[in-house]
């Protein structure tokens, strides 16, 4: 059985779902890990949730970005260990520099909490489980979820097939209307270079059981089990 870090920061407040999700739903030996720790007790997988991490003061994710537990992080991920970064734990790994880019206020200036669209972009670890170009339903819930970069970075990420998620409509096709944030290229979701550490702002730990109003985000984290299996 796997064993997944779900970290822990003041503020967090999606740890307890995802950490439902990981091990009750989907039975993976699934921990918290404190903010405050320097070892992450060789799990096979780390998440960073979401919430508003030291209540996003300064900026969102820039604080947790020098808490000890991410000099950790960033030796996993720097071995190629997979990394999963949900909401506010995609600000995170940009604030860490563990993924390129940055999350900026959304363009209505207003949090954002509902059900979007989003397209499967290119296969990587953590969307094995869906066919290409896959359209998945899932909740956000951010008021800083607006993906910016500039040129060169958005065509490198373009060119390399590192843009995991692309918010669309129900029916696929990409639509400054179903663009919750006005992110650039529409990006909801990027991986690393080696494809093993993926941010998104779309929660998939809230879309695991038919009961809760959908499933589509499970196979993300059935995804990223298998990879800690692999790993």
């Amino acid at each position: 059985m796997p064993s997944i870090a779900v970290l822990r920061f003041p503020g967090s407040n999606c740890d307890a779902d995802t950490h439902h999700a990981l091990g009750q739903v989907l039975g993976s030996d699934a921990r918290f890990v404190w903010h405050t720790e320097h070892d992450l007790g060789a799990p096979d997988a780390v998440v960073v949730p979401g919430g508003f991490s030291y209540g996003d003061y300064l900026r969102s994710g820039a604080l947790a970005a020098h808490s000890p537990v991410m000099q950790a992080v960033r030796a996993f991920a720097q071995r190629g260990g997979p990394v999963l970064g949900i909401c506010n734990g995609f600000q995170i790994l940009t604030e860490s520099g563990l993924l390129p880019g940055a999350l900026a206020q959304n363009d209505g200036l207003r949090f954002e909490c509902r059900d979007v669209h989003v397209r499967v972009e290119h296969p990587s670890a953590f969307t094995r489980g869906y066919a290409n170009h896959a359209v998945l339903r899932l909740p956000i819930a951010h008021h800083e979820g607006r993906y910016v970069a500039d040129e060169a970075t958005l065509e490198r990420l373009e060119g390399e097939g590192r843009v995991a998620l692309r918010y669309v409509r129900h029916d696929g096709a990409v639509d400054p209307a179903a663009n919750p944030n006005g992110s650039l290229h529409a990006i909801a979701g990027i991986v690393d270079e080696r494809g093993t550490v993926l941010g998104m702002m779309p929660h998939p730990e809230r879309a695991v059981e038919p009961l809760l109003g959908g499933s589509d985000g499970r196979g993300l984290l059935e995804a990223l089990i298998d990879a800690a299996v692999r790993a």
